[in-house]
């Protein structure tokens, strides 16, 4: 098992029934960050945005 195996299993622990709240953590956290920004990295901010909400949702099976 790697490091990154555990770290996984770690977060995997932490999202359990939180799927919610963090999803709209990363909306939140992208919509700050494109303000700051005036939108000039908006596609790359929804890209890390759809694959953290990714994460979690699939972290929830």
């Amino acid at each position: 098992m790697s490091i990154f195996d555990d770290i996984r299993g770690k977060a995997e622990g932490l999202i359990g029934g939180h799927e919610a709240a963090i999803n709209d953590g990363i909306e939140k956290a992208g919509d700050l960050v494109d303000s700051r920004t005036g939108e000039k990295f908006k596609d790359q901010v929804d890209s890390v945005q759809k694959a953290a909400s990714g994460f979690v949702d699939g972290a929830a099976k």
